[in-house]
């Protein structure tokens, strides 16, 4: 059965009592692990979010309440850092260009339908806004899974047109996606695919 960290503990981290931080520690460094983890989906990003938790919590432990609930504060801090992180990701070009790689042709059958059905949509909506040459080329080569050349052969044009139109579209879906932070959404949604 789990010790419960009482007030008396919490006054004495207060107090910069390294015991009573080390006690607070061990009794949820697993639990701030198994968030970061169940966002993140990787271990040493986990692990420094654990560390970073710590960190804050020692930083900050003046402003703690001894009366207050030790584990609802650890657990807003290793959130806000877990979804700080998970944004970053997501902000990162390899993991935008993996995702829009994957948007159009995404099937799931679990819970998850609902969203990424929205997600679909949300994309058509911004698919349907491109000009008609990209928004053509864009559905051959996503949808249809066609080659630049094989769409250069098809509408009698260049190779190096359909890439500019291609680099075009996929600008548009990206700033589209990051801006209106759906890619963030998108990471909690899909964060069971591999990516």
């Amino acid at each position: 059965m789990h010790k419960i960290i009482n007030s008396n503990q919490i006054q004495q981290l207060i107090a910069g009592e390294e015991s009573a931080f080390d006690a607070i520690y061990e009794m949820y460094c697993e639990k701030v692990y198994r968030l970061a983890f169940r966002f993140l989906k990787d271990r040493e990003q986990s692990e420094e979010i654990v560390q970073e938790c710590f960190i804050n919590l020692w930083m900050s432990k003046e402003k703690l309440n001894p009366e207050g609930n030790i584990w609802l504060y650890i657990y807003v801090i290793a959130k806000r850092l877990s979804l700080n992180a998970l944004r970053q990701i997501c902000q990162s070009r390899e993991f935008a260009d993996k995702l829009i790689a994957r948007i159009v042709t995404i099937h799931n059958d679990t819970e998850e339908d609902l969203l990424v059905n929205e997600l679909e949509q949300f994309t058509e909506k911004i698919i349907n806004k491109l000009p008609k040459q990209q928004q053509l080329i864009f559905r051959l080569s996503r949808v249809e899974h066609l080659s630049h050349k094989e769409i250069a052969d098809q509408l009698q044009i260049s190779p190096n047109t359909v890439k500019n139109h291609m680099v075009e579209a996929l600008k548009t879906l990206k700033s589209h996606l990051q801006y209106s932070d759906l890619i963030y959404f998108l990471a909690l949604v899909l964060s069971v695919h591999n990516f």
